[in-house]
């Protein structure tokens, strides 16, 4: 039976026997409850929504629509959808432009263990999981900024020191904490760095600090 704090997930993932696996692995672990599942991206789009689950695991490579194109729709018409991509080593490029398009974060195949779990649970806590290793792949892919663009020039300092505190993987409460601020005024400020920035979620912003080296994978 479903409990009201239960994350809400929808699966898409177009191979049977995967979907299958994910979907009776989570249903062993606590406060996670598969509400649907989609096997191709038009369909990830009409189930997201329909049901719209607080976390939606987006696999990349689907027939008919993958999930870069589905990803971009369902943040299109709802932008408040939670996107984790499933991913692996070789999908490098695939996982910035879903990034791109909206998606929170990712997750690699290898990991679909307590790290996906784990990642679910940072996703829809406005977190932003990247593992160290394809984070330093999307780094190195990414477009160097022009000058003019880059964060230290566009934020305050006190803007910068938020968004390392994102970069680091932190939510707004955790940011208030160690800054000793409200939650209310970190809301405020991380609405406004995403705008100054042009990036459309925390992910994205991320991966902008790690670029422009204002922030470091191994930040404690």
């Amino acid at each position: 039976m479903m409990a009201e704090s239960d994350l809400r997930i929808l699966i898409v993932e177009d191979q049977t026997i995967v979907r299958e696996g994910l979907c009776a692995m989570l249903a062993t672990k606590p406060g996670l409850q598969v509400v649907g599942v989609a096997a191709d991206g038009d369909e990830a789009v009409r189930q997201a929504l329909r049901l719209r689950p607080d976390v939606i695991l987006m696999d990349l490579i689907m027939p008919n629509k993958g999930g870069i194109c589905a990803t971009r729709e369902i943040v299109a018409q709802w932008p408040e959808a939670r996107i984790l991509i499933l991913t692996s080593f070789s999908d490098d490029t695939q996982i910035v432009e879903a990034l791109r398009a909206g998606a929170q974060g990712y997750v690699l195949k290898q990991d679909v263990g307590q790290e996906l779990v784990n990642a679910l649970h940072h996703v829809h806590a406005g977190q932003t999981p990247l593992n160290p290793l394809v984070a330093r792949q999307l780094v190195q892919s990414l477009a160097a900024p022009r000058r003019a663009d880059t964060l230290d020039v566009l934020l305050t300092e006190r803007e910068i020191e938020i968004a390392r505190l994102v970069a680091r993987g932190d939510d707004n409460q955790g940011i208030a904490n160690a800054l000793g601020i409200s939650c209310r005024t970190v809301g405020t400020h991380v609405t406004n760095i995403l705008r100054k920035a042009n990036v459309a979620n925390r992910t994205q912003l991320a991966l902008l600090m790690l670029r422009q080296g204002l922030a470091s994978l191994h930040e404690e």
